[in-house]
């Protein structure tokens, strides 16, 4: 009786009753108790505990008795679970399965053309079928007689799906498009931008570095992070910094493609 009782409220919500459990089913029954009494014991509806009696119940004594048998239930459990899930279609339509194989030896159509043609005609009707892309699907997975090399065309075609990034990148004007004046180095106002990063586990080792192009001065900015914003937040200080000297200063800012600018 302990050891019995020691699988009490184990029976977790949702899952299929396992032997031990049906085991302590066959031995209550046999003590008298009650389906609902069995239920709480193991935690689960009555439902499931009349359902599994059902299923698990043999006549005995040429039929003039009838009683549970963990085994019987165990049996027609797993029987259950053989017979349980989506079934392939191959099988129940070899009909249409040889009608695509004949007509695509004998006459040259492909499976398309097969599987659009049987309906058109009328010689089989749409359950009797299968799409296009199931036939497909039975070729590579050996199902039929026709195999990949049959379809030169099916090798040749690339029929991975291209998507479009909805966040793409948006570059800037490239540098070729700079004016000439900026490349001689004969103009005062020409900078050129970048972040240095410090150590990569510190995020407050960012510098903002700008060098201007004719007389090699250097400005260097420590900002918070390398984020677009804070690029942003050291250019309005600088601009707020020079004022009305700002555009005489910064005639142009060539930095690279990176996110930050």
């Amino acid at each position: 009786m302990d050891s019995l009782h020691s699988t009490m409220n184990q029976h977790v919500t949702g899952k299929h009753l396992s032997f031990e459990e049906r085991v302590i089913i066959q031995t209550r029954l046999k003590d008298g108790c009650s389906i609902r009494a069995i239920s709480r014991e193991l935690g689960c509806s009555p439902s499931t505990i009349s359902y599994e009696v059902r299923r698990g119940t043999v006549s005995l004594y040429h039929g003039k008795q009838k009683r549970y048998k963990a085994d019987q239930g165990q049996s027609v459990y797993q029987i259950n679970r053989c017979h349980c899930g989506r079934k392939s279609a191959f099988l129940k339509k070899a009909g249409f399965i040889n009608y695509v194989i004949k007509h695509f030896f004998e006459d040259g159509r492909s499976l398309d053309v097969c599987a659009n043609r049987s309906l058109a005609t009328g010689e089989f009707l749409h359950y009797q079928t299968v799409c296009p892309r199931t036939l497909y699907n039975y070729v590579d997975q050996g199902l039929m007689t026709i195999k990949n090399y049959d379809l030169p065309e099916k090798l040749k075609r690339n029929t991975k799906l291209h998507h479009v990034r909805q966040n793409k990148k948006k570059l800037g004007r490239s540098i070729e498009e700079r004016p000439k004046e900026i490349e001689q180095r004969s103009e005062f106002g020409h900078w050129e931008c970048d972040l240095v990063l410090g150590h990569k586990t510190k995020d407050d080792q960012v510098l903002l570095t700008l060098s201007e192009r004719m007389s090699r001065e250097f400005l260097i900015i420590r900002i918070p992070d390398k984020t677009s914003a804070s690029v942003m937040q050291a250019f309005q200080m600088l601009q707020k910094q020079y004022s009305e000297h700002w555009n005489d200063i910064f005639k142009t800012i060539t930095t690279n493609n990176g996110s930050e600018f």
